[in-house]
């Protein structure tokens, strides 16, 4: 299997499999393909473990692309970020925030991660609920905006942003700190609480939440003046139908 990532903000992964070579992905990622190229779409280990993707922030289903002959395919996110490749050696693992798998190779394993903590469940921005991939294999994350790396030494903490942490290794603690000074929680414009990450370990920083952009599409939509600025309400209202779309979505296997 060879692989391209090509593009800058609205970036593909083009890969190039040999007769017999398998991936999986969501569904509704798959960008173009040759004809040599067999699709099988299917709940990827029964419906309990489908049933735990959906949980996470996936589908349902996933599809399976199988190479009858040499053949290429693409993949590309929905939403402007970068295609981070990883390979993953065996009982290795990531944990990703909510729909940050693209795709994978087949002995990858995409399931669950919880979070330790309450405080980080409930403020952390993600909820209790994450993506966790483990290898052995090559799999391909998507992040929102651009990424950076950061390598935390045993001890060492990062204040974070919630929603600007795009994915770590197992071994970073997460918790959650209250923001410090009342004119900094009243006008700061950052919210209430940061997530306070402590190495040892790599994270993965995003600097585009989706939750960003969708507030800042929110504030130009129709309507928008009426309700006086309400962008949660506006928003709230939208991500209510995408759960519903995404969940006939997956029974339909769009």
């Amino acid at each position: 299997m060879r692989y391209e990532i090509s593009g800058t903000t609205m970036q593909t992964v083009a890969i190039d499999l040999e007769r017999g070579e398998r991936l999986f992905s969501q569904t509704a990622t798959m960008a173009w393909m040759g004809d040599g190229i067999t699709m099988d779409t299917h709940t990827g280990g029964g419906l309990f473990a489908g049933l735990k993707r959906a949980v996470s922030g996936g589908g349902l289903f996933v599809t399976e692309f199988i190479a009858d002959q040499r053949s290429h395919i693409a993949f590309a996110p929905r939403f402007p970020g970068q295609i981070i490749a990883m390979q993953l050696a065996p009982g290795q693992s990531l944990v990703c925030r909510k729909e940050t798998f693209l795709c994978a190779e087949m002995s990858v394993t995409l399931d669950i991660a919880f979070q330790q903590r309450l405080g980080a469940g409930f403020f952390g921005g993600e909820g209790f609920i994450l993506q966790r991939v483990t290898g052995p294999g090559t799999v391909f994350l998507d992040l929102s905006g651009e990424v950076v790396e950061r390598t935390l030494a045993p001890g060492e903490k990062l204040h974070v942003h919630a929603g600007h942490l795009g994915m770590q290794e197992p071994s970073i603690d997460v918790d959650i700190r209250m923001m410090r000074g009342f004119r900094n929680i009243l006008f700061g414009g950052e919210g209430l609480f940061l997530a306070t990450l402590t190495g040892p370990g790599k994270v993965w920083l995003q600097s585009m939440p989706i939750m960003n952009l969708a507030e800042e599409i929110a504030r130009y939509l129709p309507g928008n003046s009426e309700r006086g600025g309400n962008t949660s309400a506006i928003i709230g209202g939208s991500a209510a139908v995408g759960v519903l779309g995404g969940l006939l979505g997956s029974v339909l296997g769009d």
